[in-house]
């Protein structure tokens, strides 16, 4: 495998506040860009960053075969550029690639690909602790053709930008009890455009009424909770980490899963099983609700200061008197700074790679 770079003419990293970065809108100097045609991965390349062409008529635009990943490069404290978990990323994209019937993506080649770029762009990396240089792998149809079917041609996208934390501050859920995010057998556990798209509209009515974000509920008796916007949820119900199975509906989220193992290691107890809303209130309404807290890899783990369901409205206790949630997410925070030790081989360097000439 070889990757042809093409390098920007003029960096803009000196344009960049990194005291002052809004999430999602700062983009670095360059992409990595792949396509897939007659069976195959092929035409490897990292070129400036900028604009794509594309046919109207492209597969992608139409019938939604267009599928992401999020993930994160960090600095150490002696300045080395790190990934957190990375195959993880490449094992999920390929997940929602088998469920959006799109071609998988090779792990070697996006693990090349990714210590390529980042390696590139190593110097967007804020240095504060809680900041990123944010890695978004999406991956789309190009066939040229308006016909309901799988495209045979498919065009895979890697740019990064900087990040601050997503969530500053502790956000407030309202629960949703007519829209649904997922339902049983569709598509909800992978990381697909449609996913997101559905969930704009709720999300608007909820920050009309002065909610930041959705508690999704089950999309058959609207009695299961299941994630919070883009995030899995958590709660802490006495001494007890609760946390949603994931059945199909629910997206298995890495910093999910890396949470778990955390506490498993520390010793605080959790549980994975299927939790209802009138759960979380009765625990409210007990005095055993203690903690509230989402997790993804944009936002880590933000703490929810508040959740409404129906007429009743759960406000939490403040951040400062909580135990476990702050310290879930200074382990996370510690790890990837290399403040706190890594047990489990979860933090990668980021490889100097030489792979192509200009």
């Amino acid at each position: 495998m070889k990757i042809s770079i093409t390098k920007s003419e003029q960096s803009r990293l000196s344009q960049i506040d990194f005291d002052n970065i809004p999430f999602g809108r700062t983009f670095s100097d360059h992409m990595f860009v792949a396509d897939f045609k007659d069976g195959q991965w092929g035409d490897y390349r990292i070129i400036p960053f900028g604009y794509m062409q594309m046919h109207p008529a492209m597969m992608g635009l139409h019938y939604g075969q267009l599928i992401f990943e999020g993930m994160k490069a960090t600095k150490m404290q002696d300045g080395t550029p790190v990934f957190f978990r990375p195959e993880m990323h490449s094992a999920r994209l390929n997940r929602s690639a088998a469920r959006m019937k799109m071609a998988e993506f090779p792990e070697d080649v996006f693990l090349e690909a990714i210590h390529t770029l980042v390696s590139m762009e190593q110097g967007w990396i804020p240095p504060a602790e809680g900041s990123a240089l944010y890695i978004r792998p999406f991956m789309f149809a190009t066939d040229e053709f308006i016909g309901v079917k799988p495209s045979k041609t498919y065009r895979f996208v890697i740019f990064t930008g900087p990040v601050g934390p997503y969530y500053p501050k502790p956000v407030s859920l309202l629960s949703e009890q007519k829209y649904t995010r997922a339902a049983p057998g569709g598509f909800g556990e992978a990381k697909a455009a449609g996913n997101y798209g559905g969930s704009l509209l709720p999300t608007e009515l909820a920050i009309a009424q002065g909610y930041d974000q959705i508690l999704w509920l089950d999309a058959l008796e609207y009695k299961y909770v299941q994630e919070a916007g883009t995030m899995n949820l958590m709660f802490v119900i006495g001494d007890t980490v609760v946390t949603p199975s994931t059945t199909g509906t629910i997206l298995k989220g890495i910093t999910r899963d890396t949470i778990l193992k955390i506490c498993d290691y520390k010793g605080i107890k959790f549980e994975e099983r299927m939790i209802t809303i009138d759960e979380i209130v009765e625990a409210h309404m007990d005095g055993q609700l203690k903690e509230c807290f989402g997790t993804g890899t944009a936002a880590v783990v933000s703490h929810v200061a508040k959740i409404k369901h129906g007429d009743i409205i759960m406000e939490l206790p403040p951040i400062e008197d909580r135990k476990i949630g702050p310290a879930l997410k200074d382990e996370m925070n510690g790890i990837r700074s290399g403040r706190i030790e890594d047990r489990k081989g979860w933090v990668v360097p980021v490889k100097s790679n030489q792979l192509a000439t200009v």
